[in-house]
């Protein structure tokens, strides 16, 4: 009976790969995939990497897959063989934690569950010093007093330095939680360096901070001296030439991106961030670098568009400094106007309402950097779990419903962990020693002496701290694992490292970056059967299942998913 059943189950997985345009089968070689795809090591055709801000493992996944479930929240409950995660649940650090250290003073304090009614938080100290000092050498002993910032007039450890410690759990991140448990998700994987946002940008595309060249101002905290004759970038500076960027220091970035080798390639691929299309106004009237939504969670009309998270504006090959729009909808994620000699205006970067689009009009680049709007990207301080939670669910829900699902990946990754505790400590494997930046070890130090010989004559890359803080990253995709937690040792850079040996046959960016010596994603993936042929839909308020199950076509979404950023 469970052999008929088994040999019933794969027919239909096959015929549904089959009928499906776009699906790579598991038992399809490479050559006999779709003629007019580029050639790829994986049946992965699509890949779009949802970059959000400022989480930290353990402040999203302490206590998976155990929420507390209380009533009036949506609830979770995990399946029985979920696998062993790493997080201060198993880590046994809820009750009995290093963060009573004494050295913390009157912020002290153990973790704690933040509800709902507590999505909205301060923004913590994510620097790139900072950090290195709240991990104390591995001890993670220090996030009160290093990172620590506290809302006043909370209750507890809310309000205070001691609110670093708080977490959400699957009533709150509920999406993220079944996104988890359906697919598959690293408990280990980190920043490359020690540090906030733009330097997370930069690390996601070009895989290295260091070749800074200062357009505009000059050098301030966010900047070193390399120790080899140039500036590595440590903290967030605006890109040069944005005309949305600040008019005080500006920097450019003299290295190689993704974008470049994909270009090299004629692959499509394209940046698509909200609030980039500076000709729209919002709702509230707001326009041009201006555009903003009010978010009913943080109380507050918050920016769209962020010049220093924007990890394309840095790159003289890639840069659209005044945002101009493509020559077509056709033109979206090509070099050239399709047709012409022409290059495209836009030069690969493009606002969030063009993806949606653009693959509505069966235009889908195969690789895809999208950032939500401000209010949506989980940067807390002016952002949320639950508009955030919003903001994934409605896009992943309508990537699901499109006809080229089968052979899509969809990664959900963070910039930074904005300081938030985490457990975790790994090895430094990129020494640094810069006499004030760096404190990881002891003052001026990070790493032993000797250690990643990746500079000029074997010395370290001064700026180069890492791999960092640890941070959340799943994979959501009809060849994702189901339920997995991966332990492999990966980084920011992973991302580069699998688009390169999916699409580019290994090429690497060279010039110290570090998808050279980034672990890989592959261990999250299972090609060797065929793709899930179900989907997962949910609430974009709830994280609720509302469907689980066959493909359904663009037309049928149930109600209430949004097919279409809401505004």
């Amino acid at each position: 009976m469970f052999a008929k059943r088994t040999r019933h189950v794969l027919s239909s997985l096959l015929s549904l790969s089959a009928i499906i345009p776009g699906v790579a089968r598991a038992d399809m070689p490479l050559s006999a995939q779709a003629p007019d795809s580029p050639r790829t090591r994986t049946p992965i055709q699509h890949l779009v990497v949802i970059y959000q801000e400022n989480v930290s493992f353990d402040h999203y996944f302490a206590t998976y897959p155990v929420a507390a479930n209380p009533p009036g929240e949506p609830s979770f409950t995990a399946m029985g063989d979920t696998p062993p995660v790493n997080n201060l649940r198993t880590a046994h650090l809820l009750k009995q934690n290093p963060n009573t250290n004494p050295a913390n003073g009157p912020d002290a304090a153990l973790p704690f569950r933040l509800d709902r009614t507590q999505a909205s938080t301060a923004d913590q100290n994510h620097a790139y010093t900072a950090e290195q000092m709240a991990y104390d050498g591995g001890k993670a002993d220090l996030f009160p007093l290093h990172t620590g910032r506290g809302t006043p007039g909370g209750v507890g450890a809310f309000g205070t330095r001691g609110q670093v410690m708080g977490y959400f759990d699957g009533n709150t991140v509920t999406a993220l939680w079944r996104y988890a448990r359906h697919f598959a998700m690293s408990d280990n994987t980190y920043t490359d360096t020690y540090g906030p946002s733009t330097p997370g940008a930069l690390e996601v595309v070009a895989g290295q901070t260091n070749g800074l060249q200062i357009v505009r101002g000059a050098i301030n905290s966010a900047i070193i001296h390399d120790g080899q004759g140039g500036y590595t970038l440590i903290n967030d500076l605006d890109p040069g030439y944005d005309i949305c960027s600040s008019k005080a220091t500006q920097v450019m970035l003299h290295a190689k991106t993704i974008g470049d080798l994909l270009n090299a390639r004629g692959i499509t691929w394209g940046g698509f961030m909200g609030g980039f299309d500076l000709t729209l106004t919002d709702s509230n009237g707001t326009t041009g670098c201006a555009r903003s939504t009010y978010s009913t969670v943080v109380s507050r009309n918050v920016n769209d568009y962020i010049p220093h998270h924007n990890w394309f504006q840095y790159f003289a090959s890639t840069a659209n400094p005044t945002h101009a729009r493509p020559a077509s909808m056709a033109a979206i994620g090509h070099t050239l106007v399709p047709g012409t000699s022409d290059t495209d205006p836009a030069r690969h970067q493009y606002d969030l309402n063009d993806f949606y689009a653009t693959v509505k009009a069966g235009n889908f680049p195969a690789v895809s950097f999208i950032k939500l709007p401000g209010y949506q990207d989980g940067h807390a301080g002016y952002s949320d779990p639950l508009d955030e939670q919003t903001g994934i669910v409605a896009l992943v829900n309508f990537i699901q419903t499109r006809p080229e699902w089968a052979d899509t990946a969809i990664i959900i990754t963070y910039d930074d962990s904005d300081g938030w505790y985490d457990h975790a400590f790994t090895k430094t494997t990129r020494g640094s020693f810069d006499a004030k930046a760096d404190q990881l070890d002891a003052p001026g130090r990070c790493g032993p002496q000797g250690s990643a010989p990746d500079g000029v004559a074997g010395k370290p890359v001064n700026g180069r701290c890492g791999p960092g803080t640890r941070i959340p990253l799943l994979v959501v995709s009809p060849w994702a694992k189901t339920n997995y937690i991966g332990h492999d040792l990966i980084t920011q850079a992973s991302v580069v490292r699998f688009i390169e040996n999916n699409w580019l046959d290994g090429a690497r960016l060279g010039g110290g970056a570090f998808d050279a010596t980034s672990g890989d994603l592959d261990g999250l993936f299972d090609f060797h059967r065929p793709p899930n042929p179900e989907i997962l839909l949910l609430d974009p308020e709830t994280g609720d299942v509302t469907y689980n199950g066959a493909p359904k076509g663009p037309a049928s979404v149930p109600h209430g998913q949004s097919a279409a950023p809401a505004r």
